[in-house]
């Protein structure tokens, strides 16, 4: 039997893939060769990189792709290099060069370690242009590109964690971090530069971490392409993982039923004290997910709602 037929045979693709993006690829790249590997449209992703970077990368095919507003696990965590004395149109080594400064004039490692601090924490960002971020429903890197600039507000986001190692040149620093969902590592790399008095870029980045993912855990699209679609359907993890998070909460036949109708279950009935906006896992009496659910206020009564249904 050959792959054609062999992938006629077997159920579509319904999980979770975890792709380590190549450089020089967009996320929407992988999504389509993704698509025609498993032979299937439906396919999203939970987080977009840029074509520079590389790593984690998670991939939603079939009943998974509606899951992606819905993840739960925002923080992610990078490996990028720092270059000092660079600036860029796109804060990045990718585009148009607007300054340089002498090598003589950088900073050393102690100067560098001691602006740290600053970015530690909630700290507020600029989103820059060069990125997928809409206004007035156009995409900033489209303005851009055809050489405008509009005002952006700046925006909270949280560094967990920055550690810096020296890099293989003497402008180079290499930066371990983990932070909030919609950080942009390059406007970080653009900050600390700036806070230097010398300017920073991006060098290159490389997630390591994402929605509670591991970079080990991720599989190359040279890999995939070398499987059968028997190899392919099982590098699939299952929907209920991106929520792995979450209280789980196994319900009886009758309950399962009530929620799959939209009905919602009130916590006096079912023995949980959950409290009000928590997010859980539904499962049938098999402990099969089915749905997930959220703790609801139904006239003074707190109750299990569905908000989304990922099997039948």
């Amino acid at each position: 039997m050959n792959d054609l037929s062999l992938t006629a045979s077997l159920p579509e693709p319904d999980g979770i893939l975890l792709v380590d993006k190549p450089a020089g690829m967009t996320s929407h790249d992988v999504v389509y060769k993704v698509r025609k590997l498993y032979g299937t449209r439906k396919v999203g992703h939970t987080g977009t990189l840029d074509p520079l970077a590389t790593g984690v990368l998670v991939v939603l095919l079939g009943r998974a792709a509606k899951a992606s507003e819905y993840v739960s696990h925002d923080e992610k965590s990078y490996e990028a290099v720092l270059r000092l004395g660079l600036t860029t149109d796109t804060e990045d080594t990718t585009g148009r060069i607007l300054s340089v400064v002498p090598s003589g004039r950088l900073p050393d490692d102690a100067a560098v370690e001691a602006v740290l601090p600053r970015f530690r924490g909630v700290i507020l960002q600029v989103p820059p242009m060069y990125s997928a971020l809409k206004v007035d429903g156009r995409k900033l890197c489209d303005i851009a590109r055809q050489g405008g600039t509009v005002e952006r507000e700046a925006r909270p986001v949280e560094i967990r964690r920055l550690v810096r190692a020296p890099g293989r040149l003497p402008s180079d620093h290499i930066l371990s971090v983990t932070c909030s969902g919609g950080t942009y590592i390059r406007t970080l790399c653009a900050d600390i530069g700036n806070a230097l008095g010398v300017g920073g870029v991006m060098a290159s980045l490389r997630r390591t971490a994402a929605g509670g993912f591991g970079i080990s855990q991720c599989v190359t699209l040279e890999e995939l392409n070398d499987m059968d679609p028997v190899g392919r359907l099982g590098r699939l993890l299952p929907t209920e993982a991106l929520f792995s998070d979450l209280p789980r909460l196994k319900l009886s036949p009758f309950y399962s039923g009530l929620c799959r109708n939209g009905c919602e279950l009130y916590q006096k009935k079912l023995g949980t004290g959950l409290p009000l906006g928590q997010r859980v896992r539904l499962a049938d009496d098999q402990g099969r997910f089915f749905a997930l659910g959220e703790v609801m206020d139904f006239d003074g009564q707190t109750a299990v709602k569905m908000i989304k249904l990922f099997s039948l």
